[in-house]
């Protein structure tokens, strides 16, 4: 089987084909300018620098282009990266096709959509289950392609749509154990909170921010697509129940310095919004923990405060052992 990036060890030198994710041109302190890469492969993403790029350079070695790099596999301050030795466009007859080297959903597509499907089915709040149907239809094609972030949580094509279906599962588990809780709110706000997503990013091939995601942003990009609904399907934006429903959207970050202009104020918002943190966070984790060494520590994770974890180095025991060791 071909190697990839992160089956390369720290120090290991490495001659590979790799996809272009981003390549950001940049002014070194001497005047010079470089190129800040983001490359990937299916392994994952890893950054690198190419110091005094040639205006030719930055021509050619642009985003969702696959490209030969020679380098070397280093540890800069507690994160991975590429020192790079070469880099050049691909020759007839190498792979050349940047599908063939991005991440996917560990779920097949159609699965994935059957789950989320059958809960929409729970949402008995007809004004909220005529929305959700309605947005769920209008970007069906890029909820499934899309994914959930630029970088860091899910970051690869279809990561959009497992994220939701991970909080759903976590989000019927808890309202299973609290009978209290409102299902079809929740249900209906895990299922739109990230859609807005579609819209901020580019893709999957080379994800970038678009200008409506820079200056408007995915929270406020879905309270508007609500309200667009609410319209196209004569549903009254004010009664109580889609004011709930944008709640959800417009607090799920939690915290005005995350984005929400407004806190959770509603018990299903509250616990959207812990989910959330919790799907995204161990995605992280164990992006992170997979690269990692038993008995080491993983590199710096941007979206956990830069902390770092430790991979223990404890045999781990699968449900089939525990359950011989029960006999």
């Amino acid at each position: 089987m071909d190697k990839k990036i992160f089956d390369y060890n720290v120090d290991d030198t490495f001659d590979l084909f790799l996809l272009i994710k981003n390549a950001d041109v940049r002014v070194a302190k001497n005047g010079k300018k470089f190129i800040a890469f983001t490359f990937q492969d299916t392994s994952g993403q890893i950054d690198g620098k190419y110091w005094d790029a040639s205006d030719p350079d930055i021509e050619a070695f642009t985003a969702g282009n696959v490209v030969k790099v020679s380098g070397k596999r280093e540890i800069y301050q507690g994160n991975p990266q590429v020192k790079l030795f070469k880099i050049r466009l691909t020759n007839t007859g190498e792979p050349s096709t940047p599908e063939h080297f991005i991440e996917s959903a560990p779920e097949r597509k159609e699965d994935i959509a059957e789950e989320i499907n059958q809960v929409i089915f729970e949402i008995t709040n007809a004004n909220m289950n005529r929305v959700v149907r309605h947005l769920m239809s209008k970007y069906q094609k890029e909820f499934f392609q899309f994914p959930a972030a630029k970088k860091h949580h899910h970051a690869y094509m279809g990561g959009l749509s497992f994220h939701t279906i991970s909080m759903l599962r976590l989000a019927k588990f808890i309202a299973n154990q609290y009978p209290e809780i409102n299902k079809p709110l929740l249900y209906s706000g895990v299922i739109l909170h990230d859609l807005g997503k579609v819209m901020e990013l580019s893709g999957a091939l080379s994800t970038e921010y678009t200008l409506e995601g820079n200056l408007v942003g995915h929270i406020v990009i879905v309270d508007e697509e609500i309200i667009k609904a609410c319209a196209a399907l004569k549903i009254d934006d004010k009664s109580e129940d889609i004011i709930l429903l944008k709640h959800m959207i417009l607090a799920h970050h939690g915290q005005l310095d995350y984005g929400s202009p407004v806190r959770p104020r509603v018990r299903e918002a509250e616990i959207l919004h812990q989910i959330d943190n919790i799907d995204a966070s161990i995605n992280m984790m164990n992006s992170a923990l997979q690269r990692t060494e038993p008995g080491t520590f993983t590199e710096r994770i941007f979206g956990m405060d830069n902390r770092t974890f430790y991979n223990p180095n404890v045999p781990k025991v699968t449900n089939e052992e525990q359950m011989e060791l029960l006999d």
